[in-house]
């Protein structure tokens, strides 16, 4: 029956995906890649020849017509992003979405997402937390760091490499120094390093150490 898969790919360690997932990557008519030159490694691994075309989020919205035509004439599609579970700070919510409206069906496959590992590792509260993601870039970054001063749940961000030192600045003004969070850094890659404390002292940690890597900040929530 034709579908569409949400298939989760590793965000590091190529060994982590599911067998379930190689399967669907190779039976399926097409593949959705957020950018294929990233995601032909993983598939020239294991031997997946599926056809891949790219969609990312300047193209989804000009393609979302011709893959939901390609689904209800027969065709089994699935979606990658480069690294984790797609939809997760990255693409394809719109497409899902349309294709739900469409009444096709959205299978999501269990796999590999970074913001997990790195909560469950943290040592911090993981019976009630709210993900964040990225926090906006300029517009509406203060105030979305004024409203979560008051968050009691444990909250999670994704922060690339060069603003993350921006970031913990930003945690200590509104969170305050002593505020307790774990920052994991290349999580399942040969360098992953999870460090642990107060945001003065991570503060510390990264001005002599260059940030490297993709990172999730988990901070401890109001008390």
């Amino acid at each position: 029956m034709s579908k569409l898969y949400i298939v989760p790919t590793p965000i590091g360690n190529l060994k982590d995906i599911t067998l379930r997932a190689l399967d669907v990557l190779k039976k399926v008519d097409l593949i959705l890649a957020e950018d294929t030159r990233t995601s032909k490694k993983l598939l020239r691994h294991y031997d997946i020849d599926t056809a891949t075309n790219s969609l990312h989020m300047h193209n989804e919205h000009l393609l979302i017509d011709r893959y939901i035509k390609r689904i209800k004439e027969g065709d089994i599609i699935a979606i990658i992003s480069d690294a984790g579970t797609p939809l997760i700070s990255d693409p394809g919510s719109l497409f899902v979405k349309e294709c739900i409206k469409e009444s096709i069906v959205v299978e999501c496959l269990p796999g590999a997402t970074a913001f997990l590992p790195a909560l469950v590792g943290s040592g911090i509260n993981t019976k009630q937390f709210v993900f964040e993601g990225f926090l906006p870039l300029k517009k509406g970054r203060a105030s979305r760091l004024k409203y979560l001063m008051e968050e009691k749940r444990t909250m999670v961000f994704y922060e690339s490499p060069h603003r993350v030192l921006k970031t913990l600045y930003q945690f200590s003004e509104y969170f305050g120094e002593a505020r307790n969070m774990s920052v994991s850094r290349e999580i399942s890659k040969l360098y992953e390093e999870v460090q642990r404390g107060p945001v003065i002292t991570l503060i510390k940690y990264f001005e002599d150490k260059k940030p490297k890597g993709e990172f999730v900040l988990i901070v401890e929530g109001k008390k």
